[in-house]
């Protein structure tokens, strides 16, 4: 994904926002402070009460909130869709489960909540005009992983909804990795196997930018003194050396380091939830 700094009228499909459902917002500030640099600011919102925005050097990067009731902390992705309204029934007809409802929301568009038909959880949302959202730069949205047991519901799910080109990316034996496309690569998608617990719910893995400057390993060791946990240490990728980390209230992440990719790397999976 091109580095940017604003998303005005996204293509549908396309990352355009990512958010936190935490049980501790002001210990969630000061851990992604610490990692990050974020700074917040706060505001009244009809879905969540409150709604806090992260932004770094001035820009937009991603939204945090207290859980709601039944909901586990996370990370959430938004996909952009042109009238969310329509997405929703379009989603629905696909065998996708709508969790929360169109909700307009001032100065942010509208959104909804969709259950895909593996079970991993996505917002739509219909962004509004100039909308900002800082990707690709330390401290940023990177990419994000759909890691789920059926690799059929959902390939007939958002393929379909979206338009996106499926080419296979792991080549390893067991592997089911594919990359999903517009005129680039938007999002992925992972068949979760014997590496992961089978308790494992299907959900997205975001990825945030480490700064090449220090590196993957001495941010997951700076998100250790911070209260959180690394889930999974620093490996290479060929998208960039990454480790899966966890914030203090077990909302689960990624981070990368894109300058240094592995040639040689062909999807070969570590396991996640190895304790």
């Amino acid at each position: 994904m091109t580095s940017h700094t604003a998303a005005i009228h996204p293509a549908p499909g396309t990352p355009c926002w990512i958010e936190l459902a935490t049980l501790n917002e002001p210990a969630a500030q000061t851990f992604y402070t610490g990692l990050f640099g974020w700074r917040y600011h706060s505001k009244s919102d009809p879905a969540t009460g409150t709604y806090t925005i992260a932004n770094l050097g001035g820009v937009p990067v991603a939204g945090l909130y207290r859980t709601l009731p039944n909901q586990q902390p996370a990370w959430l992705l938004h996909l952009a869709v042109a009238n969310v309204r329509s997405a929703v029934g379009w989603a629905t007809t696909l065998g996708g489960t709508v969790l929360l409802d169109p909700v307009d929301i001032p100065g942010r568009g509208s959104i909804a909540h969709v259950r895909d038909p593996s079970g991993a959880i996505v917002v739509l949302w219909e962004a509004p005009d100039g909308w900002a959202f800082g990707t690709d730069q330390p401290g940023m949205f990177s990419a994000a992983d759909l890691n789920t047991w059926d690799g059929d519901a959902v390939d007939g799910f958002y393929p379909t909804m979206f338009g996106f080109t499926s080419p296979q990316v792991g080549y390893a034996p067991g592997i089911d990795y594919v990359e999903w496309r517009l005129d680039e690569p938007v999002v992925y998608r992972n068949v979760m196997g014997d590496e992961y617990h089978s308790t494992t719910p299907p959900h997205w893995l975001i990825y945030l930018a480490a700064d090449p400057r220090h590196g993957t390993g001495a941010l997951a060791m700076r998100a250790e003194a911070l209260g959180g946990t690394v889930i999974l240490p620093p490996f290479d990728t060929g998208y960039g050396r990454a480790a899966v980390l966890a914030d203090p209230s077990g909302a689960r992440f990624a981070i990368t380091d894109r300058s240094r990719r592995d040639p040689d790397w062909r999807a070969e999976v570590e396991d996640p939830d190895d304790d």
